[in-house]
């Protein structure tokens, strides 16, 4: 394995996550609204809401661009669980208010380590994400902004993973070649494959052991990331 340059970074899943987790904050929200639904029957439905991402991606249909997109499409993502968990579907505009607040967002504890070893190390580092634009600020908040002087966010820029231009401007603005770059994310169709196909060396991060016949690099937690790209 070559020595390597930079390292990408994905921000949902592999940075950041919903406090305390996705699936427990949807059922606070909803015991908030009068409604007890148990933790496990949101986290069952996860795999089902991936197929509308899958959706999206295959429609061209964006989803971080502007607030307006954003709205509609994380309200049609609620949907999804509120019709199963038989729920009315007024209770979106409140999911979707939690879920756009960066007060309802934390690190991994495993990333302000691995970052400082990475940026001690001399390693180029930037984000590379599908996210609005409000990311920005929620990782500022989280006092990890300094490490990415390269922040390439869908919310910005207008284009959104797997096209390989939200890539590719991230390599053109930190001056690495995608050879130099390792990427690293929680999603081989959004980050894995992409990456790959430019060039780069993908990590899936499975930090929910959702992917475990992945065949390529996978780690379960950052702490892994430093073996992988010293080598």
């Amino acid at each position: 394995m070559m020595g390597y340059k930079a390292v990408f970074f994905d921000a949902g899943e592999t940075l950041v996550h919903a406090d305390p987790s996705f699936h427990e904050l949807f059922a606070e929200v909803l015991l908030q609204r009068g409604h007890r639904v148990e933790p496990e029957k949101v986290l069952a439905l996860v795999p089902a809401v991936m197929e509308r991402f899958a959706e999206a991606a295959n429609a061209g249909e964006l989803w971080s661009t502007s607030r307006e997109r954003s709205m509609r499409f994380w309200y049609s993502v609620y949907a999804i669980f509120l019709e199963e968990l038989d729920l009315p579907p007024s209770l979106g505009e409140t999911l979707y208010e939690t879920f756009s607040d960066p007060d309802s967002y934390a690190l991994f504890s495993d990333v302000k380590p691995v970052l400082a070893e990475l940026h001690a190390r001399g390693y180029e580092m930037a984000v590379v994400s599908n996210f609005e634009a409000w990311l920005d600020t929620l990782l500022d908040r989280l006092g990890v902004n300094g490490y990415f002087p390269v922040r390439v966010i869908s919310g910005v820029v207008g284009v959104e993973k797997p096209d390989p231009t939200i890539f590719r401007l991230a390599l053109e603005r930190t001056g690495v070649l995608a050879a130099e770059t390792v990427y690293v994310g929680d999603s081989p169709g959004f980050d894995v494959a992409p990456a790959s196909a430019l060039g780069m060396f993908p990590v899936l991060v499975d930090r929910r052991d959702r992917h475990p016949d992945h065949d390529g690099a996978r780690i379960r937690s950052l702490d892994e990331l430093l073996r992988v790209v010293a080598g």
